[in-house]
């Protein structure tokens, strides 16, 4: 029993050792992802095929991320290649010259890592303004605008009616996000500020305001 009991120990822990690289290693290649998104094609100077170490600390200033340690390095690298061989980066060669950018696969990826990540900030003080958010998307594109519910619905708005949600905060960057990830345009999302709605005691509940 004592000897069944540590191999069924063992393996759990290998098990959760196993969870936490694989969660690390996802980690490192949504930094690498979003970095090249916010700064575009890289460029260094060099035709060395270990050009990543060099490349990285370019890449990273776009997140303010700094690699200090060896195992660091070598787990930024093997990400880097990892998107490569799934197909999320490219890479060119002109003349003396390497350019690294994301893959049109890459930008989506990013655009899903984007609205993974939004949230609305509370500010500390309420200024008294709704922002009512209302979209018309056609039958067509049912998928994706009950996704974009489900996603309004994470970031905590009030849903007033089928395509009306309400929020006492600013969030036209998120919108803009959303907007842009899912392809539409500013005739099928649009913000409205408001002053007053009628019955709005519930939503002010909702939100805990007074």
């Amino acid at each position: 029993m004592a000897i069944a009991g540590l191999a069924e120990k063992i393996i759990k822990n290998t098990t959760m050792e196993k969870t936490v690289v694989k969660e690390k290693a996802k980690k490192v290649s949504k930094i690498i992802v979003l970095a090249l998104f916010w700064g575009g094609a890289i460029a260094i100077a060099t035709t060395s095929p270990a050009f990543v170490p060099k490349m990285m600390p370019r890449i990273l200033r776009y997140v303010s991320w700094k690699i200090r340690s060896k195992k660091q390095k070598r787990q930024f690298t093997n990400a880097f290649y990892y998107l490569k061989n799934k197909g999320l980066l490219k890479i060119e060669y002109r003349g003396k010259q390497i350019y690294v950018s994301l893959t049109k696969e890459g930008r989506k990826k990013a655009g899903k890592y984007q609205i993974d990540d939004l949230k609305i900030k509370k500010p500390w003080r309420w200024d008294k303004k709704w922002r009512v958010l209302i979209f018309d998307v056609k039958e067509e594109y049912k998928d994706k605008r009950e996704a974009l519910r489900g996603k309004l619905k994470d970031l905590g708005l009030f849903q007033l009616q089928d395509s009306v949600w309400v929020c006492p905060y600013g969030f036209q960057k998120e919108i803009d996000i959303l907007r842009e990830f899912f392809g539409f345009n500013s005739g099928e999302l649009k913000i409205i500020e408001a002053s007053r709605i009628e019955g709005e005691d519930e939503i002010k509940h909702f939100f805990n305001l007074r």
